[in-house]
């Protein structure tokens, strides 16, 4: 199972559950494993920090990132970065909160666009 989150849930995330940030820069804190191809490219982010255009993001996300990337190879790379066999649960790791805008849940859509169940983990699931 592939979830998403955000650092500050990190704590509460079970020991079954790998975490793997997917941004361009994780807090200096985190020792954790990371995947810099699904995170958002620095010049449509620092654009979006001025004006906030969520459908300018999403555009320049899809364009720049996501449709660079096959989804299957995707896959193949977060379990091989792991080191662990297949079939582990991993969580796709940003900064926002479930509630905040964030790339996390556009790679979360695409990947169950692409036949890859994922969902924001919550508490309550571990």
């Amino acid at each position: 199972m592939i979830y998403t989150t955000y650092f500050a849930n990190l704590r509460n995330l079970p020991k079954n559950i790998y975490p793997i940030s997917i941004c361009s820069k994780a807090p200096e804190w985190y020792g954790g494993k990371q995947y810099k191809k699904l995170a958002p490219k620095y010049d449509f982010f620092m654009e979006w920090k001025k004006n906030h255009d969520n459908d300018y993001y999403i555009k320049c996300f899809k364009e720049q990132v996501l449709d660079m990337l096959n989804v299957n190879d995707v896959i193949y790379d977060l379990v091989g970065i792991l080191d662990v066999n297949e079939g582990v649960d991993i969580a796709l790791v940003c900064y926002e909160k479930p509630s905040d805008f964030c790339h996390r849940h556009l790679v979360a859509k695409w990947l169950l666009e692409n036949g890859y169940l994922c969902k924001e983990w919550m508490k309550n699931e571990g």
